[in-house]
């Protein structure tokens, strides 16, 4: 539990996912960005400058043996997830992870692990179960208007990731399945009330990006849920025009779409282009969707208002790295699906041998 009436926070990372992190902390009312993180002085002076955020380092142990340090955001690749993680528990920090969890169900294990050791709360940050659009379609699921659902469909869909090094598999883990395919995972466990998933079956190939990675550049993977009840996960990097996020469920009495982004979007022309508005589109000229408080779309403030939360009142999180390792497993039983042609039933048992998920699918599995 956190001591005075706000929770301090350090931010590891000042990419992309770390700017996320610190835009959405400035709108918690009860938390305190204390210091920033980054192997890069530029980028961690930089995003401290931006957000008035008082001390950065270059070495993120450093910032973890500050005094009256809370909770820390691990927004790094993936790669270094499991290391930072244990660090933050270790040092006595509760932890906010970004997806995936980590490399591998092992790490995931080490990470869970250390966090109940230490008694911290290992939290992950799954933004979609709080971006305001979704949390309506599953009040309309808890309160019967749809009846018994039986279908969830969630697809993520762009031209490709913010940072070069998703390129690398070694460092990533594995390709958009394992980048996005996290989040619709996610969304059809929370729906289904994270009933178990029984049977996974899954096709992906790499149509666009060959020429600079060995991942998946489209996937689309079928989950079966114990007691029934059909996921459709669809996930891309071969899309243009921007970022599509959309959702269906069907029910026995009902069903509901959203579109995450369009309908909070402006529908824009423009001859000559417009600054950075539309997130992960290649250009603004012609017609696009101009974002508006795409942060706030996608749940990010909410998320990070919740964690400070549940740190400060010491309650129980909606998720949690055990929801991050299940969704790690549905993720090693798709590549492993993909690359062998045939449903793949969990939990898997043994577990495959592997450095990182997608060599499930390029075929680098050692058994057992």
């Amino acid at each position: 539990m956190a001591s005075g009436d706000k929770v301090r926070v350090g931010i590891v990372g000042a990419g992309f996912i770390g700017h996320l992190h610190a835009e959405a902390l400035a709108r918690v009312p009860n938390a305190e960005v204390v210091a920033i993180a980054s192997p890069s002085p530029e980028k961690g002076k930089a995003l401290a400058a931006s957000f008035g955020i008082p001390r950065h380092f270059t070495d993120y142990r450093e910032m973890l043996a500050l005094d009256g340090l809370d909770m820390v955001t691990v927004g790094v690749p993936n790669d270094l997830h499991a290391s930072v993680c244990i660090a933050a528990a270790e040092a006595g920090k509760h932890v906010v992870c970004e997806k995936p969890l980590c490399l591998t169900l092992a790490e995931a294990d080490r990470i869970i692990a250390a966090g109940r050791d230490a008694g911290v709360k290992m939290m992950y940050a799954e933004e979609l179960i709080f971006a305001p659009k979704y949390v309506r379609a599953k009040q309309l699921v808890d309160e019967g208007a749809l009846g018994e659902v039986f279908v969830v469909k969630q697809s993520e869909e762009h031209d490709g990731p913010h940072s070069p090094w998703f390129w690398d598999v070694r460092r990533s883990g594995g390709g958009v399945l394992l980048d996005m395919g996290c989040h619709s995972i996610a969304f059809c466990r929370w729906v289904f009330g994270n009933r178990p998933v029984v049977r996974v079956s899954a096709t992906m190939g790499t149509f666009v990006h060959g020429g600079k990675t060995r991942g998946e550049d489209h996937a689309v993977c079928v989950l079966t849920f114990e007691g029934g009840g059909i996921g459709l996960c669809e996930n891309s990097w071969a899309k243009g025009g921007g970022v599509d996020d959309k959702a269906e469920i069907y029910g026995s009495r009902g069903n509901t779409r959203a579109d995450l982004l369009r309908g909070s979007s402006l529908t824009t022309f423009s001859e000559t282009g417009y600054g950075y508005a539309v997130e992960k589109a290649a250009t603004t000229t012609g017609w696009t969707f101009t974002m508006y408080e795409e942060s706030w779309n996608y749940g990010f403030p909410q998320e990070m208002q919740h964690f400070v939360d549940c740190v400060q009142q010491d309650e129980p999180p909606l998720v949690t790295a055990e929801d991050g390792r299940a969704v790690l497993e549905i993720v090693y039983a798709a590549y492993l699906s993909a690359g062998s042609g045939r449903a793949v039933d969990l939990p898997l048992d043994p577990v495959p041998d592997v450095a990182v998920p997608i060599d499930l699918w390029l075929g680098a599995a050692t058994g057992g």
